[in-house]
């Protein structure tokens, strides 16, 4: 219920939204054309009444009359050739000494048609005096039977005279002009609403099929199934695409997120079950003697110490693959390589008996932890201590300097080798490749983990290959490496063919 109305609020708010701004631009429209219009008819009709008025001033004058009654005879014969109409131009002419010269007698004379009462009579007469009282210039005037009239007024002299000259216009063409214009908007208005606004939802439906699929898609994995994915989304645009890319990569993530943490926990809680188990029975074996020698007191002790032991080590794991997702997890600072490598190099050769070779280790300063790093290599060259025959078993170190400020640490030995397929889980927690690494080693699983967690809080990267020499080996590449200056005092320092330790 919840989605189908989100759907359908999301197509109703896209056609309100269109519908709205339709309305203000029309509207916009309408009043600029609306105004435009009744502006531009005016500005004719005022051209055509100066036209008029200037007509009539310049047939007075060049009559000469030299009376007002030959003016007048001169006003009535031109305005009488221009009868009025409810589209034509009203002129008259008023003479001082001879009345009014009009092409509408009726309109000054007082006498309106037949069948008017006194009082409208009254009335049309009060308005068409306002003709005469009307000042020079334009102005508009509402008239019986004509409504608003444009007018013009101007003073001419004729026959030693100053004679009025006016010439008005109805104004009621330009309001039938835009009373059209308005008709017009209303219906083209509500056309272009009625199609912008099925275009909208139509637009809307296309636009929010996707996204209801998404919508599907979360739904099940919020249920808890990760296992749906949107694919094609079907929608317009490439962003709907990559929106949908990137959801599916957020869950194909989440997915592998939670298959780790599944299998992770399950991991712990076998780690973590098998030394509690050890612990319990021999607590047990030893609870079922009723009286145990000392000997066999110091054995149970010896193996209980052991068990904890190795429970210590797996949680110290994982606390610190847990700080690894952590900003604070690192303390960077500069490391002279050469000095660090082989200070550390000289501490691991002596744990156990083996041809260990040290080789090229490049002058320069490495930004890095040192704790961090030593422990990475620590746990690296651990493993290979494990995999390789005591005595004459190779373990070797190469540091490698590499364009853009990274240097590389490569360990490997001729041990079995770590297969193809599994070169990608090895860095997997409590992953397991042969019964070298088994619980009762004492390994927890976690030391290659650990190496991965620390390489990539650097910025780094670490994988695992095939060595030289037949057996695994891992490579750590980080960066923020300078090489010593060229020239410098202490050339690159090797190590090779060391005695067993």
């Amino acid at each position: 219920m919840r989605a189908r109305a989100a759907r359908s609020g999301l197509r109703l708010r896209l056609a309100a939204w269109v519908a709205g701004v339709m309305l203000i631009c029309t509207g916009v429209t309408f009043v600029a054309v609306y105004r435009g219009t009744g502006t531009q008819l005016r500005a004719q009709t005022d051209r055509a009444l100066s036209g008029a008025a200037a007509s009539l001033t310049h047939n007075l004058v060049g009559a000469r009359a030299r009376t007002p009654a030959g003016v007048a005879r001169t006003a009535a014969r031109y305005v009488q050739g221009q009868p009025f109409s409810a589209s034509s131009t009203l002129l008259f002419a008023s003479v001082p000494g001879a009345g009014i010269k009009t092409n509408r007698p009726e309109l000054f004379a007082g006498r309106g048609p037949d069948g008017e009462t006194p009082a409208q009579q009254q009335g049309e007469n009060l308005r068409s005096a306002q003709l005469l009282s009307a000042p020079l210039g334009y102005s508009t005037l509402p008239v019986a039977d004509l409504g608003n009239l444009r007018l013009l007024k101007r003073a001419a002299r004729a026959g030693g005279l100053t004679v009025t000259v006016g010439a008005a216009q109805a104004l009621a063409p330009v309001s039938h002009a835009q009373e059209s214009v308005a008709r017009a908007f209303v219906l083209a208005g509500v056309l272009a609403l009625a199609g912008a606004l099925i275009a909208a939802y139509v637009i809307g439906t296309r636009m929010s099929r996707p996204l209801r699929r998404m919508a599907a898609v979360a739904a099940r994995v919020d249920a808890g199934d990760l296992h749906p994915r949107i694919g094609d989304p079907g929608g317009p645009g490439d962003e709907v695409r990559v929106l949908a890319e990137a959801f599916d990569h957020m869950l194909d993530r989440l997915t592998e997120a939670f298959a780790g943490q599944r299998a992770f926990v399950a991991d712990a809680s076998h780690e973590l079950r098998t030394p509690l188990t050890v612990i319990r029975g021999q607590i047990e074996v030893l609870a079922a003697q009723k009286d145990p020698s000392a000997g066999e007191v110091r054995r149970v002790e010896r193996l209980v110490q052991g068990e904890i032991a190795r429970i210590g080590r797996l949680v110290d794991d994982l606390l610190l693959l847990a700080r690894s997702e952590h900003t604070q997890f690192l303390r960077e600072e500069p490391i002279d390589l050469a000095p660090y490598v082989h200070e550390l190099w000289d501490g691991a050769s002596l744990i156990a008996e083996r041809r260990f070779e040290l080789v090229c280790v490049p002058e320069g300063t490495l930004r890095a932890d040192p704790d961090r790093l030593a422990q990475a290599l620590r746990n690296l060259l651990t493993n290979a201590i494990a995999h390789t025959d005591p005595g004459h078993g190779l373990v070797r170190l190469r540091v490698q300097a590499e364009p853009g400020g990274r240097v590389r640490f490569l360990v490997d030995d001729d041990g079995p080798g770590i297969p193809a397929a599994e070169r990608e889980r090895v860095f997997d927690r409590f992953n397991r490749t042969d019964a070298a690494r088994d619980r009762a080693s004492g390994g927890t699983g976690l030391g290659l983990a650990i190496v991965r967690a620390i390489v990539e809080a650097h910025g780094g990267r670490v994988s695992a290959g095939e060595s030289p020499a037949g057996g695994a080996c891992i490579e750590l590449e980080l960066p923020g490496f300078t090489p010593a200056p060229a020239g410098a005092d202490a050339p690159e320092r090797a190590l090779a063919g060391a005695e067993p330790g």
